[in-house]
């Protein structure tokens, strides 16, 4: 008895040049996953939120933006803002563009995001691999009395005897 399994990856017809391979991996369905599912020095999370509130931390520009010849794209803008679902809440830190999508209640999908550790406690991130998307308005009640980003973590060696 035969069995077939699926390719890893899929051929595209007339992309390419130069004699490469024409063979492009194929997409896989995000995972959406819930705020109470989120553990330190993870990635790769979706997640469907609501901004409850945004505070800039820093709003710099370089001395190459503020000069005649600067194009003012060296802004340097970070804000911490609290994002929750129906199970928790966290802390996202929102960088440059970012910034300006994070309005408090505004729902957002985050893409590909990733756990950073600051102080012993949990943040949220996006960085040039992942995507923040406004959407529609959620229909979930945040669940503001578990904040994950208040549980302070200790890194504890283990040695093996």
């Amino acid at each position: 008895m035969a069995t077939t399994k699926a390719p890893l990856h899929q051929k595209e017809e007339g992309i390419g040049g130069g004699g490469g391979s024409n063979l492009k991996p194929k997409l896989r369905k995000p995972v959406f996953v819930k705020v109470n599912q989120l553990k330190p020095g993870t990635s790769g999370h979706t997640l469907t939120v609501k901004v409850l509130s945004s505070t800039t931390m820093l709003d710099k520009r370089s001395r190459r933006a503020m000069s005649s010849y600067g194009d003012g794209i060296a802004n340097t803008r970070i804000a911490e803002c609290l994002i929750g679902d129906d199970t928790g809440t966290i802390l996202f830190t929102a960088r440059n563009d970012q910034v300006d999508l994070m309005k408090p209640g505004t729902t957002i999908i985050i893409r590909n995001s990733k756990i950073d550790m600051f102080k012993g406690s949990m943040r949220l991130s996006v960085d040039r691999w992942g995507r923040i998307e406004v959407t529609e308005p959620a229909k979930f009640v945040v669940k503001e009395d578990n904040n994950l980003s208040l549980v302070e973590y200790e890194l504890v060696n283990v040695v093996e005897e």
